[in-house]
């Protein structure tokens, strides 16, 4: 079996192969952390988890290096810093830690490398530097600017040509710019602003050539795959493309590219702009991770992803089904079928994939004994390869949002358990069907077996 992946650049589905297979390498942009990430943010660091995951079962999880990075030093934060009075540093590390926190609950392993922005200033001046001995690149007003017209194949990625780029108002006009569509590489800092010696005088950097710098200071000029959101790939991804080509005599960024489509709400694609946007830290509060790990992974990665209620709680239904089985059948350790793997390594199917896990989960209803064990292992052994059934059964039923205040502790509902069969014990069943109902009015369902009675959430 081959792993395939849609490569962005070439709009085709290719095999994956890695220019090392003992070293795969990837790098998925991050969030600018001055405020919470939205759940449209949380799509891509979800999607490319799921290839992580892919690429350490394929070549070893000591042979696969996924970086993704924290843009720490940009406007926004600034603006944030004045607005709070707070330090840069510590509004940074603050969403920094939110964020790592938050994908943790998705179910999401953390990347082997996390590198940030100021952690990579030397490295940006260089290729800057670079930059500018192949005349690339060219200083003005305290501003080191890209030639985009240096670079034949830019706007192959976007498929927007210069012409249309600046026709449509897609760059920022600016008179110390030779071409509208040169991009900043160097910009110079107020002396309110945070700011570096540099040979064009004290500034930061401009966004593109971040990733550039920390993707050949991780892995040297190439990358095998490099990922993010739809919306990078004008201008970020195809201004990346152009400045490290053009510093590394034309060597490519990335081998493949891989982009997954838009989260929307309503008609429109979810944006912090837009005002429409849902947040991970309240979705938390409601719901499991692992139910929003599940909704964000229903459609194709490429595809867009309408956002609502109605979609958490097919997910959660979904789930519940799973784990029932797993439940009655707990097994032990087993290898994912083929029928999941071949979905996975076909572009990361999961509409497919999951339709693999349904159909396992009917077969093993089937079952009795020992091979509805064996059918429930290998049922797990797919879903953790997702990364879903990450918790007991007997947890995920009993689990509580933390939003639900005054809800039964799983304490409360021990003790109406033992009360209940203490009375049934007694032929009491009044109060037994009192206590029961009134569970059942809380959304704790009942469920009586040959070793005593069991609950769970609805």
């Amino acid at each position: 079996m081959a792993l395939e992946l849609h490569d962005s650049l070439t709009r085709e589905k290719r095999v994956f192969v890695p220019a090392d297979d003992k070293r795969v390498t990837m790098y998925v942009c991050g969030p600018t952390v001055y405020n919470h990430a939205h759940i449209g943010n949380f799509r891509a660091a979800v999607v490319f988890d799921l290839l992580f995951r892919l690429l350490r079962r394929r070549y070893g999880e000591a042979h696969v290096v996924y970086a993704r990075n924290f843009t720490d030093i940009d406007d926004k934060i600034i603006k944030r810093s004045r607005e709070t009075g707070a330090p840069i540093s510590a509004i940074t590390a603050r969403y920094a830690a939110i964020y790592d926190e938050e994908l943790a609950a998705f179910g999401a392993l953390p990347p082997t490398l996390k590198p940030t922005a100021t952690g990579h200033i030397a490295e940006m001046i260089a290729l800057i530097e670079a930059l500018m001995r192949v005349g690339c690149a060219y200083a003005a007003e305290g501003h080191v600017l890209f030639r985009t017209g240096s670079f034949a194949d830019y706007g192959r990625l976007s498929g927007v040509s210069l012409d249309d780029m600046i026709a449509g108002a897609r760059v920022e006009v600016a008179p110390y710019k030779e071409n509208p569509a040169d991009f900043v590489l160097w910009k110079p800092s107020a002396e309110d602003e945070p700011g570096w010696e540099s040979p064009w005088g004290r500034g930061r950097p401009g966004w593109h050539i971040e990733c550039s710098a920390m993707i050949e200071k991780a892995f040297g000029p190439t990358v095998d795959i490099h990922g993010g959101g739809q919306d990078l790939k004008f201008p970020h991804h195809e201004n990346e493309i152009a400045q490290s080509a053009c510093a590394h005599h034309g060597a490519p960024l990335a081998r493949y590219w891989l982009h997954n489509g838009f989260l929307t709400m309503g008609a429109d694609k979810m944006s912090k702009s837009l005002g429409n946007v849902a947040l991970p830290r309240d979705l938390l509060k409601l719901h499991h991770g692992e139910t929003l790990r599940f909704a964000l992974l229903s459609a194709h990665y490429r595809q867009p992803l309408d956002w609502t209620d109605a979609l958490i709680e097919q997910s959660k239904k979904q789930l519940d089904r799973f784990y029932r089985l797993l439940a009655e059948a707990p097994g032990g350790e087993a290898d994912p079928p083929e029928s999941v793997i071949l979905a996975l390594e076909d572009d990361m199917n999961t509409p497919e994939a999951i339709a693999g896990l349904h159909e396992l989960r009917d077969i093993a209803m089937q079952m009795e004994g020992d091979a509805k064990k064996r059918a429930a292992a290998r049922l797990k052994a797919a879903g953790r390869l997702m990364g879903f059934f990450a918790v007991e059964p007997e947890a995920w039923f009993k689990w509580t949002p933390p939003a639900a205040a005054g809800a039964l502790t799983a304490e409360a509902i021990e003790a109406l358990l033992a009360e209940r069969a203490a009375a049934r014990r007694a032929k009491d069943f009044k109060t037994s069907d009192r206590i029961r109902d009134d569970l059942a009015a809380q959304g704790i369902l009942i469920e009586d077996g040959p070793n005593g009675a069991t609950w769970r959430r609805a």
